[in-house]
């Protein structure tokens, strides 16, 4: 009985690294996306969040309020390449690649999962973009390996969520204009309406339950809590994590129901 499900798990996850080693190949046709990619976070950290800093209009308790954002900052760098990711599949649709995917013996949920996966990889540059900027700016970072280990695995676990929900929209609205129409239409409430650049506490009520709904806002927590020195979790990292996993379970369900649509 053991043997029986061990087999086709084994199977499951060899399929899924397939798909994600075939989508990073793609990186080295283009190295110059990961550089252009580290511009926004040096933006946000060294601009925005020096002004903001010096400003003092922000309470972050005992947090000087850099090193608050530092963090937000990594989860919106995330944010941002994953939910357009889904525009990549578009194009594997035109090309006709996405009929041959369809076509071979591969778990349509490996599919969408490897695809996943391959963005949490891409994702790992801007963590050591920010933590470079962070070290320069005097963010006070936690250099334990196990935190370090935890940050870069939530960093895959988040780029793996919204990849996959950017994937959902893409199968839902089928066209690169309405893609990018709808992409930017969400990425910046997910991003403003989390505890990315400000705490839950100074929001106001409706807007706090928002916050608790958005998976983004676990991802900052958890971030938050291993990057930084002597810093605690708001919610917990167990929580932390269930909400990160279970989302992406869920996600990864539906674009593997949703992703043959693609192709018709």
């Amino acid at each position: 009985m053991t043997a029986t499900f061990i087999h086709p798990l084994t199977g499951f996850v060899e399929k899924t690294f397939v798909i994600t080693e075939f989508e990073l190949r793609k990186l080295r046709h283009d190295f110059t996306e990961l550089v252009t990619r580290a511009l926004q976070p040096a933006l946000w950290l060294l601009i925005f969040g020096q002004v903001f800093s010096r400003s003092g209009a922000m309470h972050t308790g005992n947090t000087p309020y850099l090193d608050f954002i530092a963090p937000g900052i990594l989860a919106q760098s995330v944010l941002f390449v994953a939910i357009f990711y889904g525009i990549n599949v578009i194009w594997e649709r035109d090309l006709g690649i996405v009929q041959k995917f369809l076509a071979s013996p591969t778990p349509r949920a490996a599919l969408v999962l490897g695809k996943g996966f391959s963005a949490g990889t891409r994702t790992l540059s801007q963590a050591a973009v920010v933590y470079g900027l962070a070290l320069l700016l005097g963010v006070k970072l936690n250099w334990r390996p196990l935190a370090l280990l935890n940050v870069l695995v939530v960093v895959v676990l988040a780029a793996t969520l919204f990849s996959t929900f950017s994937l959902i929209i893409a199968c839902i609205v089928k066209t690169r204009e309405r893609f990018m129409g709808v992409g930017q239409v969400l990425t910046m409430p997910l991003f403003f309406a989390s505890n990315a650049i400000y705490p839950t506490d100074i929001m106001p009520g409706w807007l706090k339950t928002i916050s608790h709904l958005n998976p983004l806002t676990y991802v900052v927590d958890a971030l938050r809590t291993f990057m930084l020195a002597g810093s605690t979790s708001a919610f917990g990292l167990s929580r932390d994590y269930v909400v990160i996993l279970l989302t992406t379970a869920i996600l990864v369900f539906i674009g593997a129901r949703l992703y043959p649509r693609l192709a018709t």
